[in-house]
Formats: structure tokens, sequence, C-alpha cells
């Protein structure tokens, strides 16, 4: 082995990264920016406030639980409010006006009292911790009044697929995410091959627009991503039972997760947002000269994502500042749309799933605008 060779290999690779900017900001600043992130999130997220509606079963001890709940809520930014029936609460949870829905049941003076407690279902993990304050509050209210137990909570939901399998209240954020991801993956790879051959270099020497350029790349990618979404949609939602044959025993092909609208709008959902991700894949391609830039924006555009949009943390328990953001990332339009489709069966006849997908088709638009001037004709 000679030491010379190797000190010159090393001097070499030191010197590429040292020149290549993009590797040396992956390299230092976006491990800090996403540690910096997730830590913010965990430190400064709160459970967002309680706005409940009370349906009072119990009577005058129901009175009580209810008074003091309502001043523990006002004091932590929520609210509560008596309703008259079942059906006025549920209509305030399913309207949004509520985020929780508190039955105190006929008995509540004596032991083994059981609250009801529903929410609508939509976002789980975001829902579990406001159950769990209502329940804590409850508890303590329920102690304020002379001779009534704890009692036990019982957490019900407005919508949702009556399965006990873990992945169906994931699924509408892993499906909408993972179609972001790798169609942005094909698309930016891609045209970066298209521009770096060569290709689009003799495209622009001729009459063709740069808008015109765009648009047909648009299609083109979007036609072989549409069609990835096809089969993602397909694998997830369908399962195919396959016998044991001989020594192989019998297994399922596809995840077969249940949805409880119809798998036209969510597939329509997620194309929405594969194209939304071809055009982003188009405009940051034309920053990147080699594959790996092309890899090195997914730690600044689609890890924050990945954590702001509802993939992983509830968008309303997030620190304020970061709810804004939020609002601002295609994903959380793809994960609310999946969900009201997935979950409360949303259709086109939804207000809150046509917003979605409006909100989702302007992104693709506006990204798309945006990369046609930023191609140049200098781009070789």
């Amino acid at each position: 082995m000679s030491g010379r060779r190797v000190r010159a290999l090393f001097r070499r690779v030191v010197q590429e990264i040292r020149r290549d900017r993009p590797s040396l900001g992956l390299l230092f600043i976006a491990p800090i920016l996403v540690t910096g992130l997730v830590t913010f999130i965990l430190r400064e997220g709160e459970t967002p406030p309680v706005h409940a509606v009370i349906f009072n079963q119990a009577g005058p001890p129901g009175v009580v639980v209810a008074g003091a709940l309502r001043t523990t809520l006002e004091a932590d930014g929520g609210s509560a409010t008596i309703v008259p029936d079942v059906d006025t609460a549920r209509a305030a949870v399913s309207d949004g006006s509520a985020t929780v829905a508190i039955t105190l049941p006929a008995g509540l003076g004596g032991g083994g009292a059981v609250i009801t407690v529903l929410t609508d279902g939509l976002d789980p993990s975001g829902e579990g911790s406001q159950v769990a304050a209502v329940g804590r509050l409850l508890a303590a209210a329920a102690a304020s009044v002379t001779g009534i137990s704890p009692p036990t909570i019982d957490h019900t939901t407005l919508y949702g697929t009556p399965s006990s399998d873990p992945i169906t209240t994931f699924a509408p954020a892993i499906v909408g995410f993972f179609a972001y991801f790798f169609v942005y993956i094909l698309t930016g790879v891609s045209f970066l091959r298209e521009r770096t051959g060569g290709t689009l270099e003799r495209l622009m020497a001729t009459p063709v627009t740069r808008g015109e350029v765009v648009i047909g790349y648009i299609l083109g990618f979007g036609l072989f991503a549409t069609m990835q979404v096809a089969l993602l949609m397909t694998w997830a939602l369908a399962s195919v039972h396959v016998p044991a044959i001989g020594p192989i025993p019998d297994f399922w092909i596809g995840l077969g997760i249940p949805i409880a609208g119809s798998a036209v709008f969510a597939f329509l959902v997620v194309v929405l947002t594969a194209l939304g991700a071809v055009s982003l894949g188009i405009f940051l391609s034309t920053f990147a000269r080699t594959e790996l830039q092309i890899i090195q924006f997914i730690p600044i555009v689609l890890v924050p994502q990945f954590l702001l949009s509802g993939v992983l943390f509830p968008v309303d328990s997030l620190p304020p500042v970061v709810q804004r953001l939020a609002k601002i990332m295609p994903l959380t339009y793809t994960v609310e749309g999946l969900r009201q489709v997935f979950i409360a069966g949303a259709d086109l006849a939804s207000a809150a799933l046509r917003f979605d997908l409006l909100v989702l088709a302007a992104f693709a638009v506006f990204f798309a605008t945006i990369a046609a001037f930023t191609i140049r004709r200098d781009v070789a």
C-alpha cells in the first residue's frame, strides 16, 4: 500500500466536498435544522384548547360537574356549553364548532359511572391527548362533588371504520407522504438527466417556450406519477388471499386498509399531490447539477413537511408559529383530504374536501409557474 497515493485520494475527496456547498450544507446545517425543529416541537407543543359540548343526563350532580369543567376549560382557553340532547352534541362535533362532546349519564352520583366522550376521529393521535386531558378534568370535577367516585371514560368517535388494525388511523398520512416523496425523486432525477444530457438545452434552442417545456414535462412525468399512485392505492386498499400451496402457507397480497369513503376521491387527492410533487421536482432540479443535489433538497423541503403536516405530530398540537408554516405546506392538505375520505367517508359534497383539492391544485400550478421562470437557456 502506498501512503502517497492514499494521501492524494484523501486530498481529492476533501477538496471536492469543500467546493460542493450543497454537500457541506447537508453535512453541517441540515442536521442542526431538523433536530432543532423536532426539539422545538416536542418542547413547545401542547394540547390544543378543548371546546366541549355537554349533554347532562345526571341532574343536579351533572350541573355541578359541568360547571367545574367549564371553569377549568375556560381558564385554559377552551370552552364548555350545555346542549339539550345527544343529536345536538354530535352535530357540534361534526361541524367543528366543538372538539369533544361529553355525555354525563344518569346515576353519576353513584359508583361506576361511565362518561362518554365523543370526538370526530379524524386525527386519532391529537384527539387522544385531548381525551386524556378531558378525562383528568372530569375526574377532578367529579371529585369536587361529595359522594361521586372517579368516573370511567368511554371514548367513541363520530367517524371511522370498524377495525382494530393499527394501520387504519395512520394510513392517510402514510399513503400521502410516500406518494409525494417517490414522485418528487422520480421527477427531480429524471428532469436533471434531461438537462445534463443536453436534451433540454436543444429544446430551448428551438421556438418552444418555457411554459410549453414545463407543461410537456409535467404531462409526461405526470402520466407515470399517476400510474405509480394507482399502483400504490391498489396495494394499500386491496387484499387478495392466496391459499396455501404445498409447503408454502397461505398469505395475502395487499394491505387491505379499510376506507370509509370512495377510493376514487382518495385517488384524486393523491394524484393532485403527485402532480404538485412533479412541479416541485422540476422547479428544484433547475438548481441542481448532480443527482446527489436533488437528494440534498430532501432534508430542507420534504422532512419539514413530514414533521409539520400531521404525518408525525398533530398540527393542532404544534407551537403556533410552526402551525402557520404547516398551512403553507402541500402535504398538510393531502393528509387532511385523505383523512376526510378514509375516515369520514367524504365526497365532493364535503366543503372541507373540496377546499383541500383546490389548494393542492393551486400548489401544483404555482410550482409549475415558477419552474417555467427558472428554466434557463444555458442549462447544460
